[in-house]
């Protein structure tokens, strides 16, 4: 049995609701979203407390009646360092700039018309990736040597980059209306160019609007929120890629026109609401109710956690050491997870960095890199979780049923005109 407990609750400076949160790998801060202008505030979360530490974009103006792509446009971007305490923030009208515990400054390298909506800096630290690209917009990224200043071209990514824990391994989203394809890769420490080596193995999920993936402590699952169309939730099992947990978190999209009810209880759900703490196997989410729900990804059972007494959990992250803190309303809260010495997920720092390296070499002897300029629908191998398709067997596909994915029925009817053609 899980106990939580309070132990240390904050107003935020601003008296904003908080709609992101992202902890430091390492290190006790915690950066958060403003949800009514493009600002971002840090905290230390360190001896069981809470401290504002200060914040990027705080005097800017708030988002007013911004809706859709008007508001995501000027909504930042950030990325934590792996090991300094530096947070990199992008877009937003602020720029490109880093915060650090001195304040503020540039960052050496970043191109004067960089727009960038996503950041990600590379496991070793000594790059900075950047999408959409300075020069060629989304039809690449920037790996940005932040030694030398030098900027490369990369591939296209769009949304966000997860490190695997075991090392040497990240995943990343490319969007496109139909499909979205999470798309994993080889980082070595100290290469050259810093870039990512895209794997051939992947991941396709149904139309687009996802977040990044969140990996478990140990490495052996991921978590992946969004849909544009509903408001789901999935788990995957690593390495296998099978997927274990699939939820939607509210009602089901009774599709369009979409009645004003519906929508209301498909936005009281957070896109930031999940959270693996340090006990792997167990995922916790963030309710509009103020609960915090433990969910046991193998048996499967899930308890429910009342912490906020009917306040919406607006966004939710683990720090380094396994609390978590989760924000409602203007307010942060940092709460400490004890679990029974005897459960059964039950286990230390060592045993799960060693079941994460485990599992990416066990990934990696299973497939191999996309040659350099390879086509990626050439050389991809995609599952879904459930099945399994190869370029041969997507360039025969042209029937699909109603209840197959959206992005498999437009690749069937467009196999089957391009027939009927020739």
């Amino acid at each position: 049995m899980t106990d939580l407990e309070a132990m240390a609750r904050v107003r935020v400076s601003s008296g904003c609701p908080v709609e992101r949160l992202v902890c430091h790998p390492r290190l006790p801060l915690v950066a958060g979203l403003d949800g009514e202008r493009p600002a971002v505030h840090v905290w230390s979360c360190e001896a069981g407390q809470l401290r504002e530490l200060g914040s990027v974009g705080a005097e800017l103006d708030g988002y007013a009646d911004a809706l859709g792509w008007e508001r995501i446009e000027r909504t930042p971007a950030l990325a934590w360092h792996p090991d300094e305490p530096r947070l990199v923030v992008a877009g937003g009208e602020c720029g490109v700039v880093q915060w650090t515990p001195a304040g503020l400054s540039a960052v050496d390298g970043v191109p004067s018309t960089a727009d960038y909506r996503s950041l990600a800096f590379s496991p070793d630290g000594r790059t900075l990736w950047a999408s959409p690209s300075s020069g060629d917009g989304w039809d690449s990224s920037d790996v940005i040597d932040l030694a030398s200043g030098a900027v490369s071209s990369g591939r296209p990514w769009d949304t966000g980059v997860a490190q695997h824990p075991g090392g040497g391994l990240v995943v990343t989203l490319t969007s496109d209306q139909a499909a979205t394809h999470g798309l994993f890769a080889q980082v070595d420490s100290g290469a050259p160019t810093g870039a990512m080596r895209l794997l051939r193995r992947a991941l396709i999920l149904d139309v687009d609007d996802y977040e990044t993936p969140l990996f478990s402590a140990d490495g052996r699952h991921f978590a992946i929120r969004g849909n544009a169309y509903e408001n789901t939730l999935e788990v995957f099992e690593f390495p296998s890629l099978q997927r274990v947990l699939a939820m939607t978190l509210g009602k089901p999209s009774p599709g369009y026109p979409c009645p004003q009810e519906w929508l209301d209880q498909m936005y009281a759900w957070s896109r930031h609401n999940l959270a693996f703490g340090a006990r792997p196997g167990v995922l916790w989410v963030g309710t509009p109710t103020g609960a915090l729900v433990e969910v046991d990804i193998e048996t499967p059972r899930a308890v429910e956690h009342d912490v906020l007494a009917g306040s919406s959990v607006s966004a939710l992250a683990a720090t380094a050491t396994g609390e978590l803190v989760l924000a409602s309303g203007g307010e942060l809260m940092l709460v400490s997870v004890r679990s029974d010495p005897g459960a059964t997920h039950s286990t230390d720092d060592s045993d799960a960095s060693t079941a994460a390296a485990s599992a990416v070499s066990e990934f990696l002897d299973a497939t191999s890199e996309v040659p350099d300029g390879g086509d990626l629908e050439e050389h991809l191998v995609l599952t879904d979780g459930e099945r399994t398709w190869n370029s041969d067997d997507l360039a025969t596909v042209d029937t699909a049923t109603a209840e197959e994915p959206t992005w498999l029925q437009l690749r069937a009817a467009i196999t089957k005109a391009c027939d009927v053609q020739t």
